[in-house]
């Protein structure tokens, strides 16, 4: 066994020992033989070096014949490039809970630790890549305190982040740094005091004041962090900015305000209306659309709540829906001027939303 340098491992060696991350999670198995793929992963979690057999470096056909073969799940970083790939891949849900898992474990000590921003990239990668099975309108947890609520908001901010950056036709180069955007947007809480972070009371004026320092805190946490751009940090500093001028902390309006921001702005008001909070249950998200859409004229960037609430209403007729008097029904006919309010039919009987506005879509059932 030899412990070997990162700049002279080649591929074909095999490990000797476990390589863990940073923060201790496994990243290749002892007995693992090396491909260049792997030595891409060892780099981007910036391991040093790693312990590997004496004997000699494998055949080329028993490399080949590894590498035919699907492997574990963990993803290919590919430098310069925002790109998503993996091995193998796995649930939604489940790269979705080692996300969780990871922030949950690396955010809380952000103050005093450098953000693993190699490590977090690598699992937002995972999860990406199984993106296709993620609606921003109809996913939910499987479970969640409501302490762990600011976890969620970050990950399902990032997911939502990079579909809105790719649906408005941002270059693919923007779409991982938009979901960074959302990731870290909300991290200057965690040099908010906990009592007032987490106060099931309204906030004291003074309370809220300390509240909005969340913006300014975020971007110095991020300011010397690498792997990401300086759109990410301004996302976590003018996400609260509003396009007539009227948000903080800078009061910016909508020319300044860089596109991760009004993106990131976007998406954070629709999930912490939609997800409970130790503060505030949730809320329908087809009336939360509503309400974001009432905000474009004048706080948020109508083009892009345009483009989102157009995205997330696709429904095709016949789609099963629960509507807030607990009827199930199916949509019959959507018009586009109200996408948030089709025509439902509920035991032969066609309920228009348009006209009953008492009523509203609750949920998804099954489409």
């Amino acid at each position: 066994m030899a412990s070997v340098s990162i700049t002279e491992i080649k591929p074909g060696l095999k490990l000797s020992k476990d390589v863990h991350t940073p923060l201790g999670g496994l990243l290749l198995q002892k007995g693992t033989v090396l491909l260049p793929r792997d030595l891409e992963i060892l780099r981007a979690f910036m391991v040093q070096s790693v312990d590997v057999d004496n004997g000699e470096q494998e055949t080329k056909s028993s490399v080949d014949s590894r590498a035919a073969i699907p492997q574990r799940s963990v993803p290919s970083v590919q430098a310069g490039k925002d790109s998503v790939t993996t091995v193998q891949r796995s649930s939604f849900l489940e790269e979705y809970d080692r996300m969780i898992q990871l922030v949950k474990s690396t955010y809380p000590s952000v103050i005093a630790a450098e953000i693993p921003i190699f490590e977090l990239r690598g699992q937002l990668e995972a999860l990406i890549s199984q993106i296709k099975d993620y609606n921003l309108l109809t996913f939910s947890p499987r479970s969640m305190s409501e302490y762990d609520y600011i976890y969620h908001h970050a990950v399902l901010c990032a997911l939502s982040s990079y579909q809105l950056a790719k649906w408005i036709g941002l270059q693919q180069k923007d779409w991982m740094q938009a979901a960074f955007a959302g990731l870290f947007h909300d991290i200057g809480n965690f040099k908010i005091d906990p009592a007032v972070l987490y106060k099931p009371q309204p906030l004291t004026a003074e309370e809220v004041e300390e509240m909005k320092r969340h913006t300014t805190y975020g971007y110095q946490l991020l300011k010397n962090v690498t792997a990401i751009n300086e759109g990410v940090r301004l996302a976590a500093l003018q996400h609260h900015e509003k396009v007539d001028g009227t948000g903080y902390p800078l009061r910016l309006d909508g020319g300044k305000i860089h596109i991760y921001a009004k993106i990131v702005g976007i998406v954070d008001i629709f999930h912490a209306m939609t997800l409970n909070r130790v503060y505030q249950k949730a809320q329908s998200p087809y009336l939360v659309l509503e309400q974001i859409h009432a905000e474009a004229f004048g706080k948020l960037d109508p083009s892009i709540v345009s483009t989102l609430i157009s995205k997330v209403t696709e429904f095709h007729n016949g789609t099963v829906v629960r509507l807030s008097n607990d009827q199930i029904g199916e949509i019959v006919f959507t018009d586009r001027n109200h996408p948030t309010r089709p025509m439902v039919s509920v035991n032969g009987q066609i309920i228009n939303l348009i006209q009953q506005r008492q009523l509203c879509i609750n949920e998804i059932i099954s489409s």
